[in-house]
């Protein structure tokens, strides 16, 4: 399960004279503001994602992929080795391999992958933020990002986030760790207030017939 708690590729570093970071960060804390409000605006939304993890250093790839849906608080996530259903109030992680449910409470410290409820705020706090490198990925304007943590972290150096400026909805997360470990999510065909049934986010143990349940 670790390898889900990552959030995400290269180790992009700039300079910027300081009395340039000001104005830069002010830049990036508005294009964040509107990203999270455009965001928080949907009724729902979902989205597929590719996740790789890499650690030259020890020799590490990991790669998965899946899809998430959001509402409000409510999540549903599905990867080809869980499932995790949140109600808004219990968080159901489905092992199917193992025939095993565990019931716990969603852990704040979680970004994304196992709590997608975290992705879109995440900036607001612990994070100073600086406008970074922008890219052109099929026809869209990708601009970065740069979340540096205020506090001594154990495990990260910075975060990039690529945020699409027309829609402004997150195209890719992108974590450096102090470890020389890089993690990356990218979401793919992000899709919004789609007709969703009610019993979507609720675990049925009536679906999982001899699966122990913890």
């Amino acid at each position: 399960m670790k390898k889900f708690k990552k959030i995400l590729l290269l180790s992009l570093l700039f300079t910027i004279p300081n009395n340039l970071f000001s104005q830069t960060s002010l830049r990036a804390k508005k294009l964040l503001d509107d990203t999270s409000i455009q965001m928080n605006s949907y009724n729902n939304y979902q989205f597929d994602f590719n996740y790789a993890l890499e650690n030259n250093q020890e020799n590490i790839k990991q790669e998965t992929n899946g899809s998430i849906i959001v509402s409000a608080k409510k999540y549903k996530l599905i990867t080809p080795d869980i499932i995790q259903l949140f109600d808004g109030k219990d968080l159901h992680t489905i092992i199917p391999e193992n025939e095993e449910v565990l019931i716990t409470k969603p852990d704040q410290d979680d970004v994304v992958i196992l709590n997608p409820n975290q992705l879109i705020d995440i900036y607001k706090s612990g994070y100073d933020f600086h406008w970074d490198i922008a890219q052109r990925v099929r026809g869209n304007n990708i601009q970065f990002v740069k979340l540096i943590p205020t506090e001594e972290s154990q495990d990260v150096s910075y975060i990039l986030l690529g945020i699409n400026t027309k829609s402004k909805n997150i195209y890719k997360l992108i974590e450096v760790g102090k470890q020389r470990t890089t993690t990356t999510l990218t979401l793919e065909n992000f899709s919004i207030n789609k007709i969703l049934p009610n019993e979507l986010f609720v675990f049925n143990k009536v679906d999982y017939p001899g699966f122990y349940i913890n």
